[in-house]
Order: structure tokens, then C-alpha cells, then sequence
């Protein structure tokens, strides 16, 4: 026992160190965030009060407005194509076999090795050519790409870790394969979509080099690009509040997003199924 309780303490101790390390530039940015234009705070300063004008500020000199917008229409979609694809992928290489399943199991892993960043200038002259530059679309098809492979592994694992009696089941009460997926399958997979999802979208969120590549247009400025630009605007000027107070505005919608479906995860975790 007191081993065990040496090592919960240790264990304790470890979290809340690294928990530390994380939390302390996330709430140096909300503090810088909340002092005055004017100040020029350094490190981990409190404001002696709060002064919510540098959201104002950056909101409408940035525009951010828009941007959120436009990611909000990038993220969402890339994220529901890349859901249905995946799930509807993983689900043929996890729980059926057909000639030539593994080869295109693993020719699809290409994409999940493959660096993007050497395809952006290629991608480009294509979608250029194709007049597709300066449209979502510029941004969408290529990050469904990118995420279709991580989801299809993902969820490939999780239905092969599924109890094989569930399908087995539903097969000689006479379902179909899609009914065998919609009706067994989906609700003991809600934990690994949700968490495939969080993930998806913050990377679709996050994603900059893309935008800077394949957007003119301020009008189709993603909220990175646009925070990167904004940023770039104030360097000289050392309004540092603004810059702190545009960063939690791009980064506050991710985090709503990602509490929010940290709940249905949680729910989606106590589902439950058949255990084996």
C-alpha cells in the first residue's frame, strides 16, 4: 500500500507539473488579452482590471468576422464528408474481406506518411488551372484527402475490435450490410467518430499553409490566415494586446467545439455494447 500510494502521488505530482506547462501560455495569452492597448505587459501579468476593448479592437480591424466564418465552412464540411467516408470505409476494410483488401488498405495508408506540404505547389497549378483557386473548394477537397486516410485507419481499427457476434447476429436476423452498420454498429461507435471528429476539425481549423497558398481574396481568409496577417499588421506598432485578444478569438470557437463534443464522447463512452 504504500508503494501504490508513493506512485499515485507521483503520478499526481507529474500531471499537474505538465499540466502546468500547458495551461501557462494558454492563460498568458487570456491575461495579455484582457489588459489595455496601451500596456505593454510581459510574461504571466494580471491586469488590475479587466478591459474587454482588445477584442473590439481586433474584431473589427482584423475582420475576424468573416474569417471564423469561412472556417467555420471549411472545418464543418471537411469534417462531415470526412466522417461518412471514413466510417463507410472503415467499415468494409474492418468487417468484410474482398479481393485486394489489404493492398488498398495500405495504399490508402500513403496519405498518412506522405508530407502535404510537398503537394501545396503542385495543387495549386492544378487547381489553378481547373479555376478552382480562391474558392472553398480550394480548400476543402484537399484536406478531405488528407483526413480520409487517418479516418478510414481509425475507424477500420475500431470495427475490427468490435465483437464479431454483434455482426454475426445481424446477419442471420437477415440485416444488410448497411443496415447491420447504421443500426449495431453506429451507436457503440459514437466514442470514435466523436473523437475522430475533435480531431479533424481542429486540424482543418488550424490548417494555414493551404490558405496562404490557395486564397487572394480577403472575402475567403480563414481565421489563421487571418490572425498570421493580422499579427504580421501590429508587429511594429508592439500592440501585443491586440494580437493576444486576436488569438483567443481564433481559438475560442475550437475549444467551445471540442467541450462540447468531449460531452457526447463521455455519453458515447457508458453507450456500451456486447462485450467478448
Amino acid at each position: 500500500m504504500t508503494v501504490s500510494r508513493r506512485e499515485q502521488l507521483l503520478s499526481y505530482f507529474v500531471l499537474c507539473v505538465f499540466a502546468v506547462i500547458a495551461l501557462y501560455p494558454v492563460v498568458s495569452i487570456v491575461l495579455l488579452a484582457l489588459h489595455r492597448v496601451s500596456d505593454v505587459p510581459t510574461g504571466l501579468s494580471i491586469p488590475h482590471y479587466l478591459d474587454f476593448s482588445s477584442f473590439k479592437t481586433a474584431w473589427d480591424e482584423g475582420n475576424f468576422g468573416r474569417g471564423l466564418v469561412n472556417s467555420f465552412i471549411v472545418a464543418g464540411t471537411v469534417t462531415v464528408v470526412t466522417a461518412v467516408l471514413s466510417t463507410l470505409a472503415g467499415y468494409a476494410f474492418g468487417t468484410m474481406r474482398f479481393r485486394g483488401s489489404d493492398a488498398l488498405f495500405y495504399l490508402l495508408l500513403v496519405g498518412l506518411i506522405f508530407p502535404y506540404e510537398a503537394t501545396v505547389i503542385p495543387l495549386y497549378y492544378v487547381f489553378r488551372d481547373m479555376g478552382l483557386t480562391d474558392t472553398y473548394w480550394a480548400l476543402i477537397l484537399p484536406q478531405i484527402g488528407l483526413s480520409v486516410p487517418f479516418g478510414t485507419f481509425w475507424m477500420r481499427a475500431f470495427f475490427r475490435a468490435t465483437p464479431g457476434s454483434l455482426v454475426e447476429a445481424s446477419r442471420l436476423d437477415g440485416a444488410s450490410s448497411f443496415i447491420t452498420l447504421w443500426r449495431v454498429l453506429l451507436p457503440q461507435a459514437w466514442p470514435a467518430i466523436t473523437t475522430m471528429l475533435v480531431l479533424v476539425f481542429m486540424w482543418t481549423w488550424n490548417e494555414f499553409l493551404l490558405a496562404l497558398v490557395m486564397i487572394q481574396s480577403d472575402n475567403l481568409r480563414t481565421a489563421p490566415l487571418g490572425l498570421a496577417l493580422f499579427s504580421g499588421a501590429n508587429r511594429g506598432t508592439l500592440q501585443i494586446t491586440l494580437v493576444a485578444a486576436a488569438s483567443v478569438l481564433v481559438a475560442l470557437p475550437v475549444m467551445i467545439v471540442y467541450v462540447f463534443l468531449q460531452r457526447s464522447f463521455i455519453r458515447g463512452m457508458f453507450a456500451g455494447a456486447v462485450k467478448e
